[in-house]
């Protein structure tokens, strides 16, 4: 029987600077949930990349005195080196420079065009270059000195050149209906009412070409006119998926897409514009489109003037590379706005991970190397107690599921943390540390018990915090075959008389704004 497929997106980034945690962020989340998905028995498909052309880019290689595609090639590379920096595990990195991407983009156009949704008139309006978009006068605000800002506040300027427009006003209805048809299209719920207001409040047709610079893909049959960098960078999700072949197996497998991550700045051009020339070439929309929050660094909106931006880099050689996933991924419900503080992640780092998970397992796992020859303990009959905390451990993957299934992967990892703190009250409850001198075969069943929950507690934390999972999991000697989700519940649980490593501790405290662990 063939795993079931399931492709999950980053939008591309655009290459106009170097990464900050606002990219690390959604990556994280990206790789979590495929992580996720795989050790779940499916077949996955994780794809980020970077998005390489239009006047930005082309404005930002010649302020260097550089070529477009050289300038291209220096600052995809950052993004590329995010993957092994932050543990990434992502099949593919996709270029929109790339010949297959120029292939798929033109070939897009051409089923666009020939279902009779583009055609050849003029544009003036209003345009800003940061953004890469086109507004309407009342979606402009004011800035100073009189001064028309986009709705995210980049500067616009007035444009007027040939255009070949897209005939969205046509699609109104469709994309409803799109909406309509599965109430978790657009997450979170007030993105989905967002986008739908937007749709409801007359659609007007979208320019997709411009004449004014050349760094670009050509609308196929006009060389004078490049494509509008939006309808070239959407479609990098299905140029990694195989098209223009849509009868290779791979586009059979992995299309459609079953989410879409994007900032929320983004998501109009994701959940009005994609679908709308998905469903004009006669191809499926995305299943979903999941529209995640920003960050603020110590309150304040990060912003070059400021010189708030943070590396992922400083991130993990502060903290820790586990300790800083499991902070992006925690602090926040995600899909909200959330702040990076000093302080949060210090607290989260010696208080969910040191205190509650690290020293749940050292603690369980000394015991058992100090009172049971060093070996897996072997339990006799179980009581009331020991189900009470067995049963919840077995059940949590299903928890887990149900969360990971709408990407609210801060309600997992609660889940998880739920049962991190029903075990430490089992151990304290239990005291095998006297039982050892009263009745060594309880205590024996106490840390079996305790030593199953960290199995399942292990296993399902690798999506998160992958190295530190995995020593656990060696300590507790479980082969790497024995991993997956297959294993959970009453499959390959511990054996008996199991030699066992010398404990370590896996989580160390933070102590000192010099990054020192201890």
């Amino acid at each position: 029987m063939m795993a079931e497929a399931y492709y999950i997106t980053t939008p591309i980034y655009y290459v106009n600077d170097k990464p900050h945690i606002g990219h690390a962020y959604t990556t994280l989340a990206c790789d979590v949930i495929a992580r996720f998905m795989r050790l779940d028995g499916y077949d996955v498909l994780f794809m980020t990349g970077t998005d390489e052309h239009g006047q930005k880019v082309e404005k930002s290689a010649h302020a260097e005195n550089t070529d477009p595609l050289a300038f291209c090639n220096r600052v995809s590379q950052n993004f590329h080196d995010l993957s092994p920096l932050l543990n990434f595990t992502n099949d593919g990195f996709i270029r929109t420079t790339e010949e297959r991407h120029t292939k798929a983009s033109q070939a897009l156009w051409r089923a666009v065009a020939d279902a009779g949704d583009i055609y050849l008139d003029k544009y003036a309006g209003w345009y800003s270059v940061r953004d890469e978009a086109y507004y309407a006068e009342d979606e402009l605000q004011d800035g100073p000195n009189g001064q028309k800002l986009s709705p995210f506040g980049s500067p616009i300027e007035w444009v007027e050149e040939p255009s070949y427009f897209f005939r969205l006003s046509q699609w109104q209805d469709r994309l409803l209906s799109y909406y309509e048809a599965d109430p978790n299209r657009i997450l979170p719920i007030s993105r989905r009412n967002e986008v739908i207001s937007f749709v409801k409040s007359e659609l007007r047709d979208l320019s997709v070409s411009r004449t004014s610079f050349r760094w670009g893909i050509p609308v196929p049959g006009d060389d004078d006119h490049i494509m509008y960098v939006w309808f070239d960078a959407l479609t990098n999700y299905i140029t990694a998926a195989g098209y223009p072949d849509t009868e290779s197996e791979r586009f059979k497998t992995f299309w459609p897409a079953n989410v879409h991550m994007v900032g929320k700045d983004i998501l109009r051009f994701h959940a009005v514009y994609w679908p709308a020339f998905l469903m004009s070439a006669g191809i499926e929309p995305p299943k979903r489109i999941f529209a995640h929050g920003w960050w603020t660094v110590e309150g304040q909106k990060m912003s070059k003037s400021l010189g708030n931006f943070i590396p992922p880099q400083d991130i993990v050689e502060k903290y820790g590379l586990d300790q800083a996933r499991y902070f992006m991924m925690r602090e926040l419900p995600f899909g909200n706005d959330g702040n990076f503080s000093h302080t949060a992640t210090v607290n989260r780092i010696n208080s969910d991970l040191a205190n509650d998970f690290g020293n749940l397992a050292q603690r369980v796992l000394s015991m058992i190397n100090k009172n049971c020859k060093g070996a897996v303990p072997t339990p006799g009959l179980l009581k009331v107690d020991d189900s009470a905390l067995l049963v919840p451990a077995r059940e949590l993957v299903d928890k887990m599921r149900s969360h990971i299934e709408v990407q609210a992967i801060h309600l997992a990892l609660t889940a998880l943390w739920d049962l991190v703190g029903q075990a430490n009250r089992y151990v304290d409850s239990q005291a095998p540390w006297a039982l050892r001198k009263t009745d060594p075969e309880r205590m024996a069943t106490v840390l079996y018990v305790l030593a199953e929950v960290i199995r399942h507690l292990a296993i399902l934390a690798q999506p998160v915090v992958p190295d530190a999972a995995g020593k656990m999991l060696d300590q507790l000697a479980i082969p790497q075959d024995q991993r997956d989700f297959s294993n959970l519940g009453e499959v390959n649980m511990l054996e008996p008389t199991t030699p066992l490593p010398k404990p370590q501790g896996v989580f160390p405290r933070y102590s000192g704004d010099d990054g020192a662990n201890s």
